[in-house]
């Protein structure tokens, strides 16, 4: 990413922190609707899990200049995911809600140039999860 999308993206996540519940809900509600056979993946109660995705999306963000930081906590986030039965496809979901849901909060700010840095962020961070999922079983056998 450059400079420039990691300011953009740091900027608008600093918009959204405010309403940082409402997003995270705003998420699984698009999340669930874009595929209900994700829902019983997540507890009956997602109050907990909506605070987990806005530490884990404020603690990548804050390290966007230097992934080498938190590559390690992304693939581990990514081998748990593999543990929880998430594919590839599951990945391309949670992507289209991500990007909904910010369009839905950012309104007239989530244009071409945001929606590009945001899909670039989560691509980078989804591609490592994805890798670190396909290599967790090989790891455990």
């Amino acid at each position: 990413m450059t400079p420039q999308q990691i300011a953009l993206v740091r900027q608008q996540f600093g918009l959204i922190a405010r309403s940082s519940d409402a997003f995270a809900a705003g998420f699984y509600d698009t999340l669930f609707t874009l595929d209900g056979t994700l829902r019983p993946m997540f507890p009956a109660d997602l109050s907990a899990q909506r605070g987990k995705l806005v530490k884990v999306l404020a603690h990548v963000i804050l390290s966007l200049h230097d992934l080498g930081a938190v590559i390690d906590d992304v693939r581990a986030l990514g081998a748990r995911h593999a543990s929880y039965g998430v594919t590839i496809t599951d990945y391309d979901t949670v992507g289209i809600a991500l990007l909904t849901t910010l369009g839905d909060h950012l309104g007239d700010r989530f244009d071409d140039e945001a929606q590009a840095a945001w899909a670039l962020c989560y691509g980078t961070l989804a591609d490592a999860m994805i890798e670190a999922g396909r290599q967790a079983p090989a790891a455990a056998a």
